[in-house]
């Protein structure tokens, strides 16, 4: 019998006794009637006598709490023993011909029913144990329940009264925020009315009570001073008046005096000294390094005033090169040829100290260099030396950056403004690894020089940008001008010029941000919080930077490395923004050229599996939000906010694709892990059943593009 079978059923338990109608009338009539009393049947009896009649009540309630379960239990064991042994014997009878209606097979038939009736007692008083034992447990469940039920009260009260204790301890009152004076101050010079050492010695309320009373004091004294020292500036003021106005009639005299002075001014050349030093110094440049002083000098005046322009080096051994650079290097390579022939039969060792020496002589720099300082409005510097490499006939230079505020907080912002790499690539495809001057490569193979790239970071980068500032024009160059000298010069100044200031502004910029990032915080302008929707749920928990190599390790970003779109000298990071369970990494790509070049994004998604924009059609439509949509995100000029722009909408594109996902996917009922909160006009749209990731204002719902 199944259990639901068993719960349906409802044991009897008081019924009448039953009995044929002979009996029933004899029981109306008022006879008392017997029944063969059973040694296990018979239950407890109580006859009720009313007008003449007796009743019979079988109440096996009653009986069941008498009873010991494991009597009945022997009972049902030794019953079906019996009735097992009178069937046996039946089947013997009926098996050495007995009549089926013959009387010992009859009487078996009787002792087998008497049999059978004790097990129906037995499975009744069974199934009432059962019941009262359930009920028994319900109950105590019950009592459990409620116990657990005051627990949780008292613990839910102990907690309030916790937070009311830890609000009154926390409780800050006005008087904290005056500053006072110290105690020992305080018992010096206040008087002993107000100071009472007697009480407030002893008493921390007290004694905060009479400081606060001579602060009282104080100030009040403090403000009759204060408006004497008031009226005491109005009369100092109206002397100030006088006496102004008494100069304001002098300033025409000496307005007069200063104009007969200007011819003065002029023959002692006083303004003009420090640009006489310099022009003085300038004879002894080298004609690149002049070339860019009168250009940059002549920017600076016309369009850039904060463009400063200086000359370092020694002056003395400057003046020393009486001799070109070229006829120096031809003298130069004529006395190696003959030094080498004369040399060959010597040790390897002092071919080796030679081969040194030459190397460093045809890296030498001129002995004067210029310093070019450009300055930007939060106060920062951007400082840029040039030198002049004389027998390689190029310019090199190097960076420095000076800041108002300290930058070190930034882990992952360490290569930003590093003077390596600060300004690779300002024009494309300029690395400033290389020299651009074809000759230098014959004569590096002269003294066993390999490539310039091992000698970069002492001699500095010799960026094409930087020889057509000095009017330097080489076959190498890829776009061929007819422009020479002074002409080529200011026909890249002022770009240049903009470029490498873009340049220090946006790596400040990306500073500021990657601090932020840091602490997974997106820092978004006003300008631009109408790109996104109020509430995003999904957020960044990491923000690190990842070396190029790394970057090649992993799988989601091999499709970037065949086409092509990645170089070594850009920067590499990994971010990562979660929501609930689902967790998506973001391999960023940061060209030199940032904001120029969007930064490129390749995404991998690991919740319920991995999965990739290779992979799923989705994440390939996340990252055409992040990546080609620039001019949504780029945000007002000069677009320095963009990698934020799009870290947040990869974090808005998140929440939409888990929103959307789970809904599509879990037709269960129930809360769900990502509750829908964007309003999307539909959630999939087309075979590949591309999710609404565009962000439409002011209406603030999701749509498909």
């Amino acid at each position: 019998m199944s259990s639901d079978a068993v719960k349906k059923r409802k044991p009897k338990v008081v019924r009448n006794e039953a009995g044929t109608p002979e009996t029933k009338r004899s029981r109306a009539e008022g006879d008392q009637v017997t029944y063969p009393a059973g040694p296990h049947l018979i239950g407890q009896r109580k006859l009720i006598t009313a007008k003449n009649q007796e009743v019979r009540v079988y109440n096996e309630e009653v009986e069941l709490e008498d009873r010991d379960p494991q009597q009945d239990y022997m009972l049902y064991k030794d019953t079906c023993a019996d009735l097992a042994k009178l069937m046996a014997e039946i089947q013997e009878l009926k098996s050495s011909g007995a009549k089926v209606g013959s009387v010992e097979i009859e009487e078996r038939h009787r002792q087998c029913s008497v049999h059978f009736i004790t097990l129906k007692k037995l499975n009744r008083l069974a199934h009432m144990r059962l019941k009262k034992g359930r009920d028994q447990t319900h109950e105590a469940k019950q009592r459990v329940d409620v116990l657990h039920l005051q627990l949780q009260n008292l613990l839910y009260e102990v907690m309030h009264l916790q937070k009311e204790i830890s609000k009154c301890l926390e409780f800050k009152s006005q008087h904290e925020e005056i500053e006072l004076v110290s105690e020992e101050e305080f018992f010096q010079e206040a008087p002993a009315e107000i100071s009472r050492p007697h009480v407030t010695r002893d008493d921390n309320h007290q004694l905060t009570l009479a400081r606060l009373d001579w602060e009282l004091e104080q100030r009040k004294r403090l403000a009759e001073q204060y408006k004497m020292s008031l009226a005491r500036k109005e009369k100092i003021q109206k002397a100030i008046e006088q006496k102004r106005e008494y100069l304001s009639s002098l300033q025409p005299g000496l307005q007069n005096i200063m104009q007969a002075s200007l011819p003065v001014q002029e023959y002692l050349s006083m303004p003009f000294e420090q640009m006489q030093k310099q022009a003085e110094v300038a004879r002894h440049l080298p004609p690149p390094l002049y070339v860019l002083l009168v250009q940059a000098a002549a920017y600076g005046q016309a369009c850039d005033k904060t463009l400063s322009v200086n000359i370092s080096g020694d002056v003395d051994e400057a003046k020393a090169l009486s001799r070109r650079p070229e006829d120096s290097q031809e003298d130069e390579s004529d006395s190696d040829a003959e030094e080498e022939q004369q040399n060959t039969k010597r040790r390897r060792a002092t071919v080796g100290v030679q081969l040194e020496d030459k190397r460093k002589a045809m890296l030498r720099r001129h002995p004067l260099s210029l310093c070019v300082d450009l300055k930007c409005k939060d106060g920062s510097v951007l400082h840029l030396f040039f030198y002049y490499l004389m027998n390689l006939n190029i310019l090199t230079v190097k960076t420095k950056v000076s800041t108002a505020t300290d930058l070190s907080g930034a882990v992952s912002a360490g290569e930003l403004l590093n003077s390596e790499s600060l300004l690779n690539c300002l024009y494309a495809s300029d690395h400033g690894k290389e020299t651009p001057n074809p000759a230098n490569r014959y004569q590096f193979d002269k003294v066993g020089i390999t490539t310039f790239a091992d000698y970069v970071s002492d001699l500095g980068h010799p960026y094409v940008w930087v020889q057509k500032l000095g009017g330097l024009q080489f076959s190498s160059d890829g776009a061929q001008s007819e422009l020479r000298g002074s002409a080529l010069s200011a026909s890249h100044m002022e770009k240049t010029m903009k470029l490498l200031r873009g340049r220090l502004q946006a790596r400040l910029a990306l500073h500021k941000q990657f601090s932020s990032l840091e602490h997974s915080i997106i820092p978004v302008s006003s300008e631009c919080q109408h790109l996104f929707p109020a509430k995003v749920v999904s957020g960044l928990t990491r923000w690190t930077m990842m070396s190029y190599q790394e970057f090649t390790e992993l799988g989601f970003v091999q499709h970037v490395l065949k086409a092509g779109l990645v170089c070594e000298t850009d920067l590499f990071f990994m971010a990562v923004v979660e929501r609930g369970t689902a967790r998506l990494l973001a391999a960023v790509v940061l060209n030199p050229r940032y904001p120029e070049v969007m930064p490129l994004f390749s995404l991998s998604l690991h919740w319920k599996g991995e999965r990739s924009g290779r992979t799923e059609d989705n994440l390939r439509a996340m990252e055409s939000e992040v990546n080609v949509f620039r001019a949504e995100l780029q945000g007002p000029r000069p677009g320095l906010q963009l990698l934020t722009n799009q870290i947040q909408r990869l974090c808005v594109c998140l929440d939409v694709y888990l929103e959307t996902e789970s809904q599509v996917c879990d037709g269960s009922e129930g809360p769900r892990e990502f509750p829908r909160e964007k309003m999307c006009l539909r959630t999939a749209r087309g075979p590949s059943r591309l999710k609404p990731f565009k962000y439409n204002h002011p209406q603030g719902f999701f749509s498909h593009r």
